[in-house]
């Protein structure tokens, strides 16, 4: 399916020969003499190398249909993760690499979209937050009571981040799936 470079929008997932690209800023420029053109920022889907183009205006496009299906992680078995669709029950072997940072946050039980294009997959929609235990952390000595003190805590995925001392081994703590950081403590 072909799409006019008039017609871009952020979010829309191009294929290029480069590899698929989705629009993260355009603007149409129309300058005074010449014509007009539309300059992108567009970011690789698979490597989230970010490339600024050129194209001039009413040029056509391939888009890149993307398949989004929420899915339900079951378990880990070696390096895949299975996935179970929640409308047909379909279950899927995912490579770890096509999961990339997103498996940080991931426990058996959890909800994710992930985002295909054909068979294959190019992203993971998480949501803003996750809720997951403590399972090792150093405990808070009584003097360390600094404004703001923090300490590692390895998390039951194997996610380590900081966190306050009052956080002790069991505790549930929220974080954020964008940026990897401590929220509060559950």
């Amino acid at each position: 399916m072909t799409v006019s470079t008039n017609d871009l929008k952020n979010g829309m997932t191009l294929d290029l020969p480069e590899g698929l690209f989705s629009v993260v800023e355009f603007q149409h420029v129309k300058p005074g003499k010449g014509g007009a053109f539309v300059r992108t920022k567009l970011k690789n889907s698979r490597t989230g190398a970010v490339i600024e183009r050129t194209y001039r205006a009413d040029e056509k496009l391939e888009q890149a249909i993307i398949d989004k299906r929420e899915m339900q992680y079951l378990y880990r078995d070696a390096s895949h993760y299975v996935f179970m669709d929640n409308t047909s029950y379909d279950q899927m072997n995912v490579e770890e690499t096509a999961l990339g940072d997103s498996a940080r946050y991931l426990k058996e039980g959890d909800s994710a979209v992930l985002q295909m294009y054909g068979s294959e997959i190019v992203g993971v929609d998480l949501p803003a937050a996750v809720v997951l235990a403590v399972t090792t952390t150093e405990p808070g000595v009584q003097g360390d009571r600094v404004s703001g003190a923090r300490k590692s805590a390895t998390l039951e995925t194997g996610l380590v981040v900081q966190v306050p001392l009052f956080v002790n081994e069991g505790d549930k703590v929220k974080v954020d799936t964008r940026s990897g950081e401590y929220i509060t403590r559950v």
